[in-house]
């Protein structure tokens, strides 16, 4: 099994990736969605997201197209705030904030990722592309169908890791941290006006 993961700076290209790779045969349970929430664009019926520091537990069902996308719930995961998230990896990212608040292991997002053999330099890109108003879309697929997975991924609009990390550093951006405070939507807006396509 290989971990294919794409950041998309907006909800929709996300949306379509995770559907496509849905028809492609990618079996839901495989595939992980976690988005910035910050901008209440779902609603949060269980009242999880309150204290977006906590790490807390996966909660209400929001709207979605079909599949994966109907079975996302509210969370909050420390120095990324609120979010709606369904699959493997929100499951993996609670389970290592419990485990990072109970025992103080290194943990959450990041560790979730690099468990699933994310390389950790990309790793922090992600969550931080999550952290200023992103989405991103992680899928485990086997070996044979990886390449495929990657390109419906890179069709659906994806952020290069690379570039976005080169753009992050000339910010004096290093690595994603925790501690900090989560972005706010007027803050998300900002992000999202600074990568957005021209005509878009």
């Amino acid at each position: 099994m290989k971990t294919v993961s794409g950041l998309f700076d907006d909800y929709k290209d996300a949306q379509t990736a995770v559907d496509a790779l849905e028809r492609s045969g990618v079996p839901s349970e495989q595939i992980s969605i976690i988005s910035n929430n910050a901008d209440d664009r779902h609603e949060d019926h269980s009242g999880a997201a309150n204290g977006a520091g906590t790490g807390a537990g996966l909660g209400a069902v929001v709207g979605g197209a079909g599949g994966l996308l109907t079975g996302l719930g509210m969370m909050a995961i420390p120095g990324v705030g609120p979010v709606v998230a369904a699959g493997w990896l929100a499951a993996t990212a609670v389970g290592a904030v419990a485990g990072a608040v109970a025992g103080g292991a290194a943990g959450g997002l990041i560790g979730a990722l690099i468990d699933s053999g994310i390389p950790e330099a990309d790793a922090h890109v992600y969550a931080e592309g999550v952290r200023r108003g992103g989405t991103l879309v992680t899928a485990k697929v086997d070996d044979a169908v990886a390449l495929n997975a990657e390109t419906i991924l890179k069709h659906s609009n994806w952020v290069d890791p690379a570039a976005r990390r080169d753009a992050y550093t000339q910010q004096g951006w290093r690595k994603f941290d925790d501690t900090l405070d989560p972005y706010g939507p007027e803050a998300i807006e900002g992000e999202r006006d600074r990568y957005r396509q021209p005509g878009v």
